[in-house]
């Protein structure tokens, strides 16, 4: 992961391509996802409002199979979780979410929760906005992708992303064949987001003007979907492939890059031009170096947060953190040995008996030994692990590590693991969001809890 000396780089990135520090203008706060808010709250939290919407979120997907016969894998994880909530945005003193529900935008008072306007898509919004400079952007699965005024909600432009418009049934709704699902990213002059699940129909990777919506270009991509957050760096853009894995493009120009490997999900992460994502089939996050598409190391979990000098680690029954540097050293440093143990044993497999075998044997012993010792360092770099129930949801504030669980929202020390406060919500809470001193907290049911800090950090 990026290293302590990379890390102010990113984050002067990510707030001057979005909005004040107090703000948390995209989902997760910025366009590495990082969940990490720009302010420092301090636990307890007290009761402010209740948003309950007219209609519970409805999922473009109700999740796994039970179980995978072919490679005798079970209890799955879902890997399309993106749309499971509203999730809020937060800029100016108003909040901001899109509904799969009614195809509406929603804006209200961050402060009371009193709604200020609405308006109307065609189609399912399934993905938080984006604000930047006074306008809302957004995409819909009606196949379009939208740019209102922050303060009124009057629609400055729409583009259909599509070549044409036309309309499928999807979730018992009419949506476009080009479905917008990956939220979108605005830099600079360009709004860049992606349109289409069907491969087969053409995925299409597009960069807009943010002044007129125009079209500036697009790359179509024939097999892989398009459906989770995208994210961007100085130079890329990631894209979430629903249950496959992440692509790599260039942001000059929506070219690709690479596909990674790994086990799929809509949950994805940057730090610099790493990459991580997942969680795949059994809850497990890959971490992908820039410019390699092999997994340097995996995490068993479902989320993570990651700072200059700790990682925090989010599973169905755990939270942890650990000394990032340190781990990714020495998954490094097992790699070669990795690939070396593994070329041995192919070879013993054609070697039965013989002086060749024999050495062959003892250098897979000395190799193995160094695996066991090298595993046993990288488990000594988690500086603490504490029991947790809350595995669908995580930001941090200052050094208050927040949680999302079911019916609940947790408040732990991130300096050692503490709980600090814990809150009642109406749902799974896969939705978190800090801005102004306070926490928000979207569920499963489409309510949206506000929540007050004692006090600011200083």
């Amino acid at each position: 992961m990026v290293s302590p000396r990379h890390f102010p780089a990113i984050c002067l990135f990510s707030l001057a391509v979005l909005a004040q520090a107090a703000d948390w203008p995209t989902y997760q706060h910025d366009y590495a996802r990082s969940g990490v808010a720009a302010e420092s709250l301090l636990a307890p939290f007290t009761d402010g409002w209740v948003h309950r919407s007219k209609h519970a979120p409805r999922p473009a997907w109700r999740g796994e199979a039970k179980w995978d016969g072919w490679n005798k894998v079970y209890n799955l994880k879902s890997r399309q979780i993106f749309d499971y909530a509203y999730h809020p945005v937060i800029v100016d003193g108003l909040l901001y979410y899109g509904s799969s529900a009614d195809d509406k935008i929603y804006c209200l008072d961050a402060a009371t929760g009193e709604q200020r306007w609405t308006f109307f898509t065609e189609g399912p919004v399934r993905l938080a906005p984006t604000i930047a400079e006074g306008r809302v952007f957004v995409g819909s699965d009606d196949g379009s992708a939208y740019c209102l005024d922050a303060k009124n909600g009057k629609r400055i432009w729409k583009t259909q992303l599509g070549p044409r418009d036309y309309r499928i049934p999807g979730n018992s709704r009419l949506i476009s064949r080009w479905p917008v699902r990956t939220g979108i990213v605005v830099i600079g002059d360009l709004a860049y987001c992606a349109a289409g699940m069907f491969p087969s129909e053409g995925v299409l990777i597009t960069a807009l003007d943010v002044t007129t919506g125009k079209i500036e270009w697009q790359q179509k991509q024939t097999d892989l979907p398009a459906q989770g957050y995208m994210l961007a760096s100085h130079t890329r853009l990631y894209v979430p492939a629903g249950r496959n894995n992440p692509v790599v493009l260039s942001r000059a120009d929506g070219k690709r890059i690479r596909v990674v490997s790994g086990q799929g999900g809509t949950y994805a992460l940057l730090t610099g031009d790493n990459l991580l994502f997942g969680p795949g089939k059994t809850g497990t996050l890959g971490f992908v170096e820039s410019n390699r598409s092999d997994q340097l190391a995996s995490f068993k979990g479902n989320h993570m947060i990651v700072t200059p000098s700790r990682s925090f680690l989010q599973s169905d029954t755990e939270l942890s953190a650990l000394d990032r540097s340190k781990y990714l050293d020495l998954a490094r440093k097992r790699r070669p040995i990795s690939s070396r143990l593994g070329k041995l044993k192919d070879e013993l497999k054609k070697v039965k008996a013989g002086e060749k075998r024999k050495q062959h044997l003892i250098e897979a012993s000395k190799l193995g030994k160094q695996l066991d010792e090298i595993q046993t360092a990288m488990q000594q770099c988690f500086a603490w692990k504490v029991p947790s129930s809350q595995p669908l949801s995580m930001v941090l504030a200052g050094q208050t590590l927040i949680t999302g669980g079911h019916n609940e929202v947790v408040a732990y020390s991130a300096k050692d693991g503490r709980q600090l406060w814990q809150g009642r919500a109406d749902g799974e809470v896969f939705g978190l969001a800090v801005a102004d001193g306070r926490l928000y907290a979207s569920t499963s049911k489409g309510v949206i809890h506000c929540f007050v800090a004692k006090r600011l950090a200083k």
